[in-house]
């Protein structure tokens, strides 16, 4: 096994209570499932978790040293995500077209955008990761890339039930005829995020 068993189940408890505390992923999948459905959560849960993998990826390559060394290039990714996070609640809210016409593809795209965007997620990852990496086992990037692989699991394990079960939530709602309502939620939602982002 590339990675020591202690640290790998060190990992596997601390990613596991991580990804169960509500967070702006979850709150943005969430989001997706109500207006969408549960395909949409499902799409906006895959494209998180494919920024997560991007996101090993650069940690693997000690990328952070961008960061550190341009401090702006921090700053600008952060403003960058919290207008579009700001921009898909608009959306949301000045939509008036029927929920069941809308396409569900563009959660996914939103969802890698949202989460790449977002450089505390990198930042996190960069500082995270390499805390349960043994150097002396060998073989560092395999490790990374179990890691890793853990975390997309557990992405789709939690993040991915909570954007069916929001899907399934909303289209009952949407039944009960209240699917203006989800469009504001939904977008109180975006904006929100995308204003904590701004003044993180």
């Amino acid at each position: 096994m590339p990675v020591d068993p202690h640290l790998l189940l060190a990992f596997l408890l601390t990613t596991f209570v991580a990804m169960v505390t509500p967070g702006p992923d979850m709150l943005f999948i969430l989001g997706c499932g109500m207006r969408g459905g549960p395909k949409a959560g499902l799409l906006a849960t895959a494209g998180v978790a494919t920024s997560e993998a991007i996101h090993v990826a650069v940690a693997a390559a000690g990328l952070a040293a961008l960061f550190a060394a341009v401090p702006v290039a921090f700053t600008v990714v952060r403003v960058t995500g919290a207008a579009y996070l700001v921009y898909l609640g608009v959306q949301a809210i000045r939509n008036r077209k029927p929920l069941v016409e809308r396409k569900t593809d563009r959660a996914y795209l939103s969802g890698l955008l949202t989460n790449l965007l977002n450089p505390k997620m990198v930042t996190f990852t960069i500082a995270f990761l390499p805390q349960f990496i043994d150097p002396a086992r060998g073989h560092v990037a395999l490790q990374f890339a179990v890691l890793g692989a853990v975390m997309i699991v557990f992405e789709f394990l939690v993040d991915g039930a909570v954007g069916v079960l929001a899907g399934r939530i909303g289209g009952w709602v949407r039944r009960k005829k209240n699917q203006r309502r989800i469009e504001v939620a939904t977008g109180g939602i975006f904006i929100g995020l995308g204003v904590k982002l701004a003044l993180d």
